[in-house]
């Protein structure tokens, strides 16, 4: 433990940022989960319910992402790289897969 008293404040500060920079890492990925799970459950059984499902979970995600980036929880790219990966799951999920074109020979 540190003796002097500005490295002890320093090192409350550090524990109580820590703790809520996990707080919002846990809300990101329980939102994240959550919107995988519904894009999952709507590729296996495609519904109106399900497509709204996807689309408000998406949203939350979205906003739960950019908040933490707001709140310098998480990086900017880092940010831009989970909703990419988000975006394109949902995106297979919500259009039908197109045929693949064939080749004429």
């Amino acid at each position: 433990m540190a003796n002097i008293k500005s490295a002890q404040k320093r090192i409350a500060v550090a524990e109580r940022n820590r703790l809520r920079n996990r707080m919002y890492n846990a809300g990101v990925r329980t939102l994240v989960k959550k919107c995988l799970g519904a894009c999952t459950a709507h590729g296996t059984h495609p519904d109106e319910t399900g497509q709204e499902l996807v689309t408000t979970s998406v949203r939350a995600a979205f906003s739960r992402i950019d908040k933490a980036v707001k709140r310098g929880v998480l990086h900017r790219n880092t940010a831009a790289r989970q909703k990419s990966r988000l975006s394109r799951v949902v995106k297979q999920a919500l259009e039908p897969a197109a045929p693949a074109p064939a080749a004429d020979e």
